[in-house]
């Protein structure tokens, strides 16, 4: 790991490009405007990103239906396709430290967390859905006797790949690698708050040997850019990450227009349940503390309602006070920062305004809050005495906050975690081995983890129940988003 310096004089030397890549090429938005790229840790403007419109939007969407139908990528045989989807995620590698600094100035991350971590992630992505293409197969139905039905899978065609902001590459690649994968064109649409890694991404899909056209990056606000793509006829499809109000809108214009698929990961308010005859409550703490602000809480599966059991609650809760000093806000830059800003001053306001929200509801703060001065830092919060109907409990805060509520039964426990419109992510504490498979079978939840919290790799599916969304992301469940299903029925003749 590179020291602070080291870090330093490498953002200095960093030549940042902030054009959007459409058909091969960076280029400025044709209206020829540009949005401040802000750095939340010290509020400096980094650089000035394109400012797509429906003009820019149009361009991507014609290039990427010319190279679709051409074939050259659609077309090819998957050998060809893994071989460079292999290449593209060796490159990720290669510029990991360059992809991580922009990561990290973007969103205010810690430069530990995005070397380490999300850019390697990125390329584990790409590299496993290389690895997936040609070991998917049809399948031949089981008709009768004069007659040969096969079931294939073919690219869908124009993908707009709409992601967000707390981890703008791994979530991209996510998306990307099935996507590309099954042959497909792909528009990458990231938040304009944190569009500099998914910009750097184009001149390297180039030089992995991607066709001009298959990759572009379209930058700009969400209500401009994106809402062009959701409107936009040629666009087959959407996957998007962000929140359940802007996934249900894009449902809205999908139906609105040509019915393009929208597959939505939208949110959670995901409960963490500590039952009293779990044995090991140090490590418990430290997971939950871990499930809550990591990433500054700017996590979607993050785990902000912790419910544990009236017997061990005061007890425990002291327990994640203390596992939560080791994420105490620092400059982003520092490799032994553990939590570095959030994204923008306006969410850092919206955070604690959802604290005042809890003290007006009864609620306790334990520890945590406002760090004054520069930069959009806020320290972990602990909520104590929430009551699940509270809107703390019910609405997600996206930030460092914990809301801890004590249950008396396991059914009662089963009750609370499953009191929300969200159901994306789970988590139990159990030593008794009858209540682990009784409580998992009950929640209602994409993922449930039992004695760890938010374990997984690129084998298992990532999704919600309810409104926190539809499809999955990751494993090889996630190719099948990005696919027609085609019947061929064939009469066989005597």
């Amino acid at each position: 790991m590179k020291t602070q310096e080291q870090w330093i004089e490498l953002r200095d030397s960093l030549k940042i490009e902030s054009r959007a890549f459409i058909n091969g090429e960076y280029s400025a938005a044709q209206s020829g405007e540009t949005l401040d790229v802000i750095n939340p840790a010290n509020d400096q403007v980094i650089a000035k990103i394109a400012r797509c419109l429906s003009e820019d939007v149009d361009l991507a969407v014609g290039a990427a239906r010319q190279a679709f139908k051409q074939g050259e990528w659609s077309q090819s045989s998957p050998g060809h396709r893994k071989a460079v989807l292999n290449q593209f995620a060796n490159l990720i590698d290669a510029h990991k430290e360059e992809l991580a600094m922009l990561e990290t100035l973007d969103t205010g991350k810690p430069i530990s967390h995005s070397v380490s971590t999300d850019i390697p992630g990125a390329a584990s992505a790409i590299r496993w859905y290389a690895e997936a293409i040609d070991k998917v197969y049809g399948e031949v139905a089981p008709t009768e006797k004069d007659v040969h039905a096969f079931v294939s899978h073919q690219a869908i065609g124009v993908v707009a790949a709409v992601v967000p902001w707390n981890f703008p590459l791994w979530i991209g690649c996510w998306k990307l690698g099935p996507a590309l994968a099954a042959g497909n064109s792909v528009i990458l649409k990231p938040s304009e708050k944190s569009s500099l890694s998914a910009i750097f991404l184009g001149k390297l899909a180039l030089q992995a040997g991607l066709p001009t056209g298959v990759f572009q990056v379209i930058t700009g606000f969400g209500h401009e850019a994106g809402e062009a793509l959701a409107r936009h006829d040629g666009v087959e499809c959407i996957a998007f990450t962000g929140s359940t109000r802007v996934a249900g809108h894009l449902m809205i214009a999908s139906g609105e227009t040509n019915l393009k698929r929208v597959w939505a990961e939208a949110g959670g308010k995901n409960a963490n349940i500590v039952f009293e005859d779990y044995a090991d409550l140090d490590r418990a703490a430290a997971e939950t503390a871990a499930g809550c602000f990591y990433n500054q809480g700017e996590v979607c599966v993050a785990a902000t309602r912790l419910l544990v059991h009236e017997s061990i609650k005061d007890q425990f809760v002291d327990k994640v006070i203390t596992a939560a000093q080791r994420f105490q806000p620092k400059d982003p830059m520092d490799p032994t920062s553990s939590m570095g800003a959030l994204i923008d001053r306006e969410h850092k306001e919206k955070v604690l305004s959802y604290v005042k929200l809890g003290q007006d509801a009864g609620a306790v703060v334990r520890c945590g809050g406002d760090v004054a001065g520069v930069g959009a830092f806020v320290a972990p919060v602990v909520l104590d005495e929430v009551d699940n109907s509270m809107r703390v409990a019910q609405e997600e805060i996206f930030g460092p906050v914990l809301c801890v509520i004590s249950f008396k039964t396991e059914e009662e426990a089963i009750a609370i975690a499953n009191d929300s419109k969200y159901g994306l992510g789970a988590a139990l504490w159990s030593d008794n081995i009858n209540r682990v498979h009784r409580v998992a079978k009950k929640l209602e939840a994409g993922s449930v983890w039992v004695n760890n919290y938010n374990e997984g790799d690129m084998t298992v599916p990532f999704g919600g129940f309810k409104m926190s969304g539809n499809g999955r992301d990751k494993s090889i469940h996630a190719i099948e988003k990005f696919t027609e299903t085609k019947t061929t029925w064939i009469r066989l003749q005597p």
